[in-house]
This record gives C-alpha cells, sequence and structure tokens, in this order.
C-alpha cells in the first residue's frame, strides 16, 4: 500500500511526501499583478508539501479572471515571483505556478477587456469585479487564426516562470477557465478544428499543453481537470469519451502529472487512471464543496492507484498540515469570511499546532 507521507519521483524532483497543497485563488497580489512579500511568506509556510501549486496566475491581461490575482506576463510580475520561489526553496520545498486564462470567466471592469472565449456564450453566474459581482458577460468568440496565441499564452508564462524559480507549471484546464471552455459541449459551439466531437474540442488543451513542454520540457508541466465538473455552467455531453481522448493525447507529451478533481463518478475516474500512463494527482473531494479532504480520502485514493494527493482548504488555515497528518493531529478549520478580503488575516495568521507545555 502506497503511503501519504512516503517519497515520489516526479519529472527532475524527489518529493519527501505525496501531500500537494492544491492551488487556491487568495487574491493578495499588489497593483499590477505583482507577488508580495506576504505571498511569499505565506507560501514558504507551507513548504513542507511535497509538492505546492500556486494560485492560478493569469498568462496575459485578456486571461485574467478576478480582480487582485498575480500575472506572469509583464517583466515586473516575473521578477516579483523570484521572492516567492526563493522563500520556498530556503525552506526545502518545490513550487509550481498554475497558469490559469479565464476566457469568458472574467469582467471589462477587472481588464479593461472584453472577455474571450471559444464561443459568444455567457457563463453561468456573476463574476468578481473591482465593485463587486457583477453578471457573466457575452464574451467575444475568438477567431481560429487567433485561437492559437492564447494557446501559446501558456507557454509564455511557463517560461517566465520558470525565469523566475519556480519548478514546474501546471495548466489550468479545469474549472470552467478557457481550456475547460474549448473542452464544453455547451460553451463551445464552434464548427471550426477546435469545436464539435471530442477530437476536436480537445485541440486547444492539447495545443496549450504541446507548446508549454516546448518551452519548459513536459518533465515540467503538468495540467489540472475537472471532469464533468460544471463549474461556471460549463457542461460536457461526453465526458469518459472526451477525457480518455485527452489524457491519450497528452501521454505522447510525457508531461509530469495529471490533476484530476473529484468531479465525476468513482468509476470514471478509474477508468481515467488506467488511461494516463504517468503520475496522477487527485484532488479527492469536490473543489468549494461541503467536505474537506482528510486522510481517510487520501489513504482511498492512494490505494485506488493515485500517486500524489492533492488538499486545499486544509492547506488555508494548517500551514503545517503534514505534520498534523502525520501525527494524526486536529485539522484546523478555515475562516471562509477570510479568503478573499485581502490583508494578512486570514492568510498569514494561522498558527501551527500548539502542543500542551
Amino acid at each position: 500500500m502506497t503511503h501519504l507521507l512516503s517519497g515520489h519521483r516526479l519529472g527532475g524532483l524527489t518529493l519527501p511526501n505525496r501531500v500537494v497543497m492544491a492551488p487556491m485563488t487568495r487574491v493578495r497580489a499588489a497593483a499590477g499583478g505583482l507577488a508580495t512579500p506576504s505571498m511569499a511568506a505565506y507560501y514558504a509556510q507551507r513548504a513542507t508539501a511535497g509538492l505546492i501549486v500556486s494560485e492560478g496566475v493569469q498568462p496575459s491581461l485578456i486571461g485574467q479572471s478576478n480582480p487582485g490575482t498575480p500575472g506572469l506576463h509583464t517583466d515586473e510580475q516575473t521578477a516579483s515571483w523570484e521572492q516567492v520561489t526563493g522563500a520556498v526553496h530556503a525552506n526545502g520545498g518545490r513550487i509550481f505556478a498554475q497558469i490559469m486564462h479565464g476566457g469568458r470567466v472574467s469582467h471589462p471592469d477587472t481588464t479593461g477587456l472584453q472577455p474571450v472565449g471559444p464561443s459568444a456564450v455567457a457563463a453561468v453566474g456573476d463574476v468578481f469585479t473591482p465593485t463587486g459581482p457583477q453578471p457573466s458577460p457575452v464574451p467575444r468568440a475568438l477567431a481560429t487564426a487567433e485561437v492559437p496565441e492564447h494557446a501559446r499564452s501558456y507557454a509564455d508564462a511557463a517560461r517566465r516562470a520558470v525565469d523566475a524559480g519556480f519548478d514546474g507549471v501546471e495548466l489550468h484546464g479545469a474549472n470552467g477557465y478557457l481550456i475547460s471552455q474549448f473542452l464544453s459541449s455547451n460553451a463551445n459551439l464552434r464548427t471550426d478544428r477546435y469545436g464539435g466531437p471530442a477530437a476536436r474540442r480537445i485541440r486547444f488543451a492539447v495545443e496549450a499543453a504541446e507548446a508549454t513542454a516546448d518551452a519548459v520540457g513536459g518533465a515540467r508541466t503538468g495540467i489540472r481537470l475537472s471532469p464533468g465538473g460544471g463549474f461556471w455552467g460549463v457542461e460536457e455531453s461526453d465526458t469518459t469519451e472526451l477525457y480518455t481522448a485527452l489524457l491519450a493525447e497528452l501521454a505522447r507529451l510525457e508531461l509530469a502529472y495529471v490533476h484530476l478533481e473529484a468531479t465525476v463518478a468513482e468509476e470514471v475516474l478509474l477508468t481515467l487512471r488506467r488511461a494516463w500512463p504517468g503520475t496522477l494527482i487527485v484532488n479527492p473531494v469536490l473543489p468549494m464543496g461541503p467536505k474537506q479532504t482528510g486522510r481517510d480520502d487520501a489513504d482511498h485514493w492512494l490505494d485506488l492507484g493515485a500517486d500524489l494527493i492533492s488538499f486545499g482548504r486544509a492547506f488555508v488555515s494548517n500551514p503545517d498540515l503534514v505534520e498534523r497528518l502525520r501525527t494524526g493531529l486536529p485539522i484546523a478549520p478555515a475562516d471562509e469570511a477570510t479568503y478573499f478580503q485581502g490583508g494578512d488575516e486570514g492568510y498569514l495568521t494561522y498558527p501551527p499546532y500548539a502542543y500542551a507545555a
């Protein structure tokens, strides 16, 4: 039986345990999408994770989804991340940057630009803006000739990430953002080579992964997916066929990993485990659902064939999560009201476990 606290080889990295800090938006970036000293401290506090995956980082201005999120598309942004990667490495950790293009999940009040997507179909729900939630706008459908530029934006950001000291990158192909929109059968109504049957709807994801692997190496490239997730109104009429085809194409790129969210029935995830020959990270409970991932969930999926287990909310309030998992200490609850409020409260103020004297 694979043990959560045993080591694992990931590309060129040796992970001391199989605990992954999942990417989580915290909207603490400075003006201009810059990483800050507080962000460096936040990630450094959690460096005992086998791998940290950063919050979503926009690869372009038009790719920004939420206000207050960091970028990797200017020289100033790239330089600002050096303090983060340096702090994590100084504490013995490893960190990938999650590259996240929001696509239609954005707003002109946030970026000054009309959002883009595979088709002119608005997301379901309100999006965050500098003045509060507003209805999702109808995006501009990308012309066929424009699509490769947006696929390459992931690779451009990946180069900057490696220049800034990140150990690799994760493409955000999940949760209703741009890659997920192209995979969708209701957000993607295209009739060109990027739309229609599953074999064409996977093309954007494959091109983004291929460009990124060419830019920084497959061993430094992962991708996160949420099969059947339904976030922001995204639907897939053929989830198993779609993701089996996608994984077959990604396998030839020899990526570092695929990161699956438990957004579909377990038997479908097991089918995808069998379809993927490389390292698999599983986020074993529904993101933003009622339950946090615990040790039992992790052990269950390690027994089913996952290689690494990602923990989200538990890492927010437990910078020493690995030690708590190792010793069976209680997992402290997080204050959800502080998730997106900015500042250091609810960010740097969670202490490690306090042993009785």
